[in-house]
């Protein structure tokens, strides 16, 4: 009897342990949804590795998140739209483009534009300048057969 009151506390206080860690996870990447944030549509002819969730870096500082990936049917292009933080304004010539790191992760990078004009913050705002992902293989493949030699054709 004695053992199994001990078990049971030990289950108990890892328990609390797992649920402070998962707060404290919570809490560390902002996935509470606090509403600061309003959202953005790009228009990218490639979204390779973005997906839901994935970061949105300005100056290499997060200032939103990936909400949803879809397609519009009548361009064949990917709309993304990601949340921004309300305290972050951005020029309506401002650019996004996808960046992939070399172990898999890949974020949307922004370049704030020199516009006097700013992108609306109502949920109806767009990025019009964008760039989508760089296929690493395609690109090492056309380096290989010889069409990325950089003007050097002897």
């Amino acid at each position: 009897m004695r053992n199994s009151v001990f078990e049971t506390a030990l289950g108990a206080v890892v328990i609390l342990v797992a649920g402070v860690f998962l707060f404290f996870a919570m809490s560390a990447t902002d996935q509470s949804g606090g509403g600061s944030d309003y959202e953005l549509l790009g228009r990218f002819n490639d979204v390779t590795g973005i997906e839901s969730g994935s970061d949105v870096l300005l100056a290499g500082v997060k200032i939103g998140r990936v909400v949803d990936v879809d397609m519009d049917p009548q361009t064949y292009e990917a709309l993304v739209t990601m949340s921004v933080r309300n305290d972050v304004e951005l020029p309506d010539d401002s650019d996004a483009r996808i960046i992939s790191g070399l172990l898999g992760g890949s974020h949307i990078a922004v370049q704030a534009g020199g516009g006097f004009d700013m992108i609306p913050t109502d949920g109806s705002g767009e990025i019009l300048y964008t760039r989508g992902s760089v296929d690493i293989i395609t690109l090492f493949a056309s380096f290989a057969s010889g069409q990325g030699n950089g003007g050097d054709s002897n």
